[in-house]
């Protein structure tokens, strides 16, 4: 069967893993792309013909998948398999309004099921997606809505990519998040640093602001590995991280009050 995907994740790694497992899968199926931002979705389903089947990550780096297809000059009539972090709970609105989702990280057997699951749905006709679609019409600011509404959905974990291999990073384990000479780094309490491609705009909104406080541009940081802060010029604070991690991060003037009020809830 000769179909075209196309992958929409702003994790870099975790994306080419996608492919990877995808073309182990299928080798016969054609990867047309990764694609890691809204802007540049929209800028390529406008521009191009619609893929058969599109795996799109729900949270961009640069806002929700959904506000996609309220961009694009034509419908979509690719079928869509949703990729989240969310728990099932999140997710089942959408369930029976997709050909699937897959849950991260994602699982090999279970990205077979859902290959297996597209497959039986365009065996006997091509044209059986784009009818489904239209039957089934997504109400995507209605899904929009109700993933922006659901609480306390934070990050879990990240893919880490260590050579020719991979691990699970827990967000539990990151005493904060820096960014030096555009490469953002997590770093964990044993003050090793890890690469990301997440931004830290991106990273802001997906880790609980219970646990983690934008305390400047370059540094987010786990309420667990604070040490002390020191008050500095200008009405700025000097945060001291345990285990010496951090050489000088500063909170501003301006944030110094509301960095006080988070600690103290």
């Amino acid at each position: 069967m000769d179909i075209s995907v196309l992958v929409i994740e702003d994790e870099t790694y975790t994306g080419k893993a996608l492919c990877e497992t995808i073309l182990r899968l299928r080798p016969e199926w054609k990867i047309l792309g990764l694609i890691g931002s809204v802007a540049e979705t929209v800028e390529y389903l406008n521009s191009n013909p619609a893929p058969n089947l599109i795996f799109l990550d729900i949270e961009l780096a640069d806002g929700n998948c959904f506000s996609i297809f309220e961009q694009l000059n034509n419908p979509s009539r690719s079928a869509i398999v949703f990729t989240t972090a969310y728990s099932e709970y999140a997710v089942k609105a959408f369930k029976y309004n997709s050909i699937d989702y897959l849950l991260k990280p994602i699982k090999e057997n279970e990205l077979l099921e859902t290959i297996e699951r597209y497959e039986k749905l365009v065996s006997n006709i091509q044209q059986v997606v784009s009818e489904q679609s239209r039957k089934n019409a997504i109400n995507y600011e209605q899904l929009s809505q109700i993933i922006n509404s659901q609480q306390n959905i934070y990050r879990k974990r990240f893919l880490i990519s260590k050579r020719e291999s991979f691990f699970i990073l827990e967000v539990e384990k990151i005493a904060c998040f820096m960014f030096e000479n555009r490469i953002t780094y997590a770093v964990t309490f044993e003050n090793v640093r890890h690469v990301l491609s997440n931004s830290m705009d991106g990273l802001e909104k997906e880790l609980d602001p219970a646990k983690f406080f934008r305390a400047n541009r370059q540094t987010i940081v786990n309420i667990d590995a604070i040490d002390r802060f020191e008050t500095y010029f200008n009405g700025q604070l000097l945060l001291k991280l345990h285990n010496g991690i951090g050489d000088k991060i500063l909170i501003s003037r301006i944030k110094a009050s509301q960095f006080k009020a988070w600690l103290n809830k």
